[in-house]
């Protein structure tokens, strides 16, 4: 009798742990109706290509300035920092495109236009176009995979899809790809950052499988197995598997310099992505709940006061590098080989630290000296402020001793 009851708790433990990762919490997922060019609809879990499938994930792209009002301005009059007018400045036709990006989790409605570029319609009601810039965007996309409520798991390439309306997800909605990965990463240096993690830009899920070769023998292994991954080595990973045993794999890029990098979305931060010589470690964890839908706001303009070198200040709208004007868009830079992916709704403060870096303070406290981009150095085109008057103020790099955004 006793072995009976021992064998029923086994049976029971069992069941319960596969209901569990079939039944994990899926509010943080991508979500939505998919319509197709022929007018079918289909509605569920989205797996957007092969490494974005939740709402903290970033669908990057090349935005269209075109549609900018605030950069098509024609006579508007150009305010130096000494506050001396230097005449009109009028726009020329086309202003081009910049790179950018965005969380899945402030798009309303995503319309492909054409094989290269999309329409977005953003919560707050904002339209955005982007061309190409990535593999997220156009012909080049690695499928849009829907777990569709009633049909199952369907693949779709960019040219299938009419439009794509995100909703919000409930918690218990059933995956086959398993938990999105968590845990804390460690670089060479010892800096830490932990959140939900990208491995090598395709595997995002316990149920996606690292793969290598283990003493000439090929090995594919489940993350639900792994406890930890340390790297080897140039040419090898050393992974420590949930029962306590530890393996070495090469000869893949899941496992050597090939990998394409180790992202992880720090909650306070935004996207981080380490090279494989700057990884040291990743410790897996039980993820907490994850950001949902409604958490996010579709962006606001960006805002705050601008301080010069000279002593004067500038409070109004901002728009950065002559590009980035909403609070969902992207400061990006580099540090300790570590390349940051920040949402400007984030940042509380940038401060420049000479030519070639800024230091850029996070809402949570921490702080970062960044460089490596024109975003954070030299090279970047103005910090524009428009005034309660009006009047819209530039200030080059130089002059810009630092600028405080408004929460």
């Amino acid at each position: 009798m006793k072995a009976l009851r021992i064998s029923i708790l086994v049976v029971v433990g069992i069941v319960v742990s596969c209901a569990a990762s079939a039944f994990a919490d899926t509010s943080g997922r991508i979500y939505g109706k998919l319509t197709t060019v022929d007018g079918d609809v289909y509605t569920g879990l989205i797996r957007w290509d092969k490494n974005e499938a939740s709402w903290t994930d970033i669908l990057n792209g090349n935005k269209d300035l075109n549609q900018s009002h605030s950069r098509k301005r024609v006579h508007d009059t150009k305010i130096k920092v000494f506050g001396i007018p230097v005449g009109e400045r009028v726009s020329s036709g086309d202003l081009g495109s910049a790179q950018s990006g965005l969380c899945f989790g402030h798009i309303k409605m995503l319309e492909p236009a054409g094989d290269d570029a999309a329409r977005l319609t953003l919560k707050s009601g904002e339209k955005i176009k982007f061309r190409g810039g990535s593999s997220d965007i156009g012909d080049d996309i690695r499928g849009i995979i829907i777990e569709d409520d009633r049909e199952g798991e369907i693949e779709f390439d960019w040219g299938d899809i009419a439009s794509i309306e995100f909703l919000p997800c409930d918690a218990g909605l059933k995956s086959r790809f398993g938990e999105r990965l968590y845990g804390t990463l460690t670089t060479m240096r010892g800096d830490e950052y932990t959140g939900w993690v990208s491995w090598d830009a395709d595997e995002l899920f316990t149920g996606d499988v690292i793969d290598g070769e283990e003493k000439g023998h090929s090995r594919k292994i489940e993350f639900s197995r792994i406890k930890s991954i340390g790297r080897h080595s140039s040419s090898g990973a050393a992974l420590t598997l949930a029962g306590g045993d530890e393996i070495v794999l090469r000869e893949t890029n899941d496992v050597n310099d090939s990998n394409r990098g180790i992202a992880i979305y720090d909650g306070g931060i935004g996207e981080l992505t380490v090279d494989w010589d700057e990884f040291d470690r990743i410790e897996f964890k039980a993820p907490p709940a994850p950001p949902q839908y409604d958490d996010f706001d579709g962006g606001r303009r960006l805002a705050g006061t601008v301080y010069t070198d000279d002593g004067h200040q500038y409070a109004g709208a901002i728009r950065w590098d002559n590009d980035e004007e909403y609070t969902w868009e992207i400061l990006d830079g580099e540090y300790h080989r570590t390349d940051f992916n920040i949402e400007f709704g984030k940042i509380k403060e940038v401060k420049p630290q000479g030519s070639h870096a800024a230091r850029v303070t996070m809402w949570d406290g921490r702080s970062f000296t960044l460089r490596g981009s024109n975003d954070v150095d030299e090279d970047n085109r103005g910090i524009f402020v428009k005034t309660d008057g009006g009047k819209e103020a530039e200030i080059d790099w130089d002059d810009l001793d630092r600028v405080e955004f408004t929460k």
